[in-house]
């Protein structure tokens, strides 16, 4: 039996904890994939758009023929990883993350029941010219683009492809030498400004006269998220390796990353602004 691979899709600027199993506990998960997958073909919902938070359970195995991984929200699957005998607990991720775990696993149930399914009107309009331009379709490719830039390259308009290729790729501070020691406000926003970014914090969400405008975001010690405003005057942002979203965890336009959904992302660090051509990030 070859060992599983199991990613928890949690994170959005810290790559992703992932679980190894092999022997009993490898059978006993490829048999719970099973019966999801059949059952999935009795239920084909679409899973909503990205979002903050827990978005499933990836599983790779070695000699799959799979061109992807297999992405499920199966409760059976998801308890026999996550609950409090499951595999989650061998790997150090504090004391506090299973119950965090299990409160994004519930959330993501419930939004997948609401979910609209509906094409967000995107206003048409300039309010900050210097912004880059809103363009998913080049970010989301499923591939070199979407998979290894996360939620900083995104924001700083920087594409770095390292994300999940090179320890410290895409993390604030890693290229000046200056990485963030702790998952806090105090940490990563210093980080930042090494890479070249300007502190803003009474920007109050005006556009700069120069640059794009950012914002930065903590879920308290566990990982950092960014935005990023765009030429209309709305944000947008990408989860982790997922697709650039222009929406928040309700699915509404952001007008103001303060005030959006952010689910476990409960803290708002600080308004930073980009000058183009003036940072770098590994």
């Amino acid at each position: 039996m070859p060992t599983l691979k199991i990613t928890i899709d949690i994170f959005s600027g810290r790559p992703n904890p992932v679980i190894e199993l092999s022997g009993a506990e490898a059978r006993e998960a490829s048999a719970l994939l099973k019966a999801k997958r059949q059952a999935d073909t009795r239920d084909p919902r679409p899973l909503p758009v990205p979002t903050l938070g827990y978005r499933g359970l990836i599983i790779e195995t070695p000699d799959s023929r799979r061109r992807e991984p297999i992405r499920t929200t199966d409760p059976a699957l998801e308890d026999f990883i996550c609950g409090s005998t499951g595999a989650l607990k061998r790997f150090g991720l504090g004391k506090e993350f299973p119950q965090i775990l299990r409160k994004e696993i519930d959330r993501y149930r419930e939004l997948r029941l609401r979910w609209p399914h509906r094409r967000i009107p995107w206003p048409v309009r300039l309010r900050c010219r210097c912004a880059p331009l809103y363009e998913p379709l080049w970010w989301n490719d499923g591939a070199q683009r979407q998979l290894q830039n996360n939620c900083y390259n995104y924001a700083c308009n920087y594409r770095t492809d390292t994300f999940r290729q090179i320890p410290g790729g895409s993390q604030p501070g890693a290229a000046a030498g200056a990485m963030y020691t702790s998952l806090t406000c105090a940490s990563v926003r210093p980080a930042a400004v090494a890479d070249g970014l300007i502190a803003k914090p009474s920007a109050n969400n005006k556009c700069p006269a120069e640059g794009h405008l950012v914002a930065l975001v903590i879920a308290p010690g566990y990982d950092f998220h960014w935005y990023r405003k765009g030429r209309n005057g709305y944000w947008t942002h990408k989860p982790g390796s997922t697709p650039v979203i222009n929406v928040d965890n309700s699915s509404q336009l952001i007008a103001d990353p303060r005030t959006a959904d952010r689910g476990m992302y409960t803290q708002f660090c600080t308004f930073m602004v980009v000058m183009h051509g003036h940072i770098k990030i590994k």
